[in-house]
């Protein structure tokens, strides 16, 4: 029995090594290219990283806008809780009426029982004025003398953005008589009803 194996050249130029292998119809050596490993190219693997490159581009900027909606409606919601607290503690307290310092509606419960100075109505991330890129204060008390003792009758509760067009875009503002109103500029001249 007469058979022939392929044979492989010993040379191999800047050009891929061919296999000869023999066509059992004519007889004739024939060249087969050897098989490359499987993988991507170089180009494949660019032209991936540019497509992820610009999917990049384009969800950056969504999340900052969801980031500052986020914050805007974390802002609205806080001077809803103030608005609360500052109600439960001028029937709490009512010799004190309102209170103009965010630090007097926190407190810490294991202090003790809530006081005039410490009420425990707000969480305390709230009561340091700082949450979620807002500034939260309160101010423009209007006092009142009663048998000595001096009694807030009214109060502002402001609410910036630490840092306008980053943190949030809009400035809100609200008074013991409810509605809460908006600062396009981020400020505090609120004039502008909230929808």
């Amino acid at each position: 029995m007469n058979r022939k194996f392929p044979t492989f050249l010993a040379l191999c130029g800047a050009q891929s090594c061919d296999a000869q292998t023999v066509n059992p119809a004519t007889g004739n050596e024939e060249p087969q290219r050897r098989r490359l490993p499987n993988g991507f190219t170089l180009m494949e693997l660019l032209i991936v990283m540019a497509i992820i490159a610009i999917l990049m581009l384009i969800a950056i900027p969504t999340v900052g806008s969801l980031k500052r909606s986020a914050n805007r409606l974390s802002a609205l919601q806080s001077i809803h809780a103030i608005q609360a607290a500052e109600m439960q503690y001028s029937q709490t307290y009512p010799s004190n009426g309102y209170t103009c310092s965010l630090q007097a509606l926190g407190g810490d419960s294991s202090a003790g029982a809530p006081s005039p100075t410490a009420a425990q109505l707000l969480q305390s991330d709230l009561t340091s004025g700082f949450k979620s890129g807002y500034v939260f204060t309160v101010s423009n008390c209007q006092k009142v003398t009663v048998n000595g003792t001096d009694r807030n009758t009214s109060y502002t509760v402001t609410a910036v953005p630490q840092t306008v067009g980053k943190t949030g875009n809009e400035g809100f503002c609200s008074d013991d008589n409810g509605p809460i109103k908006s600062d396009p500029t981020g400020g505090t001249n609120c004039t502008q009803p909230v929808q």
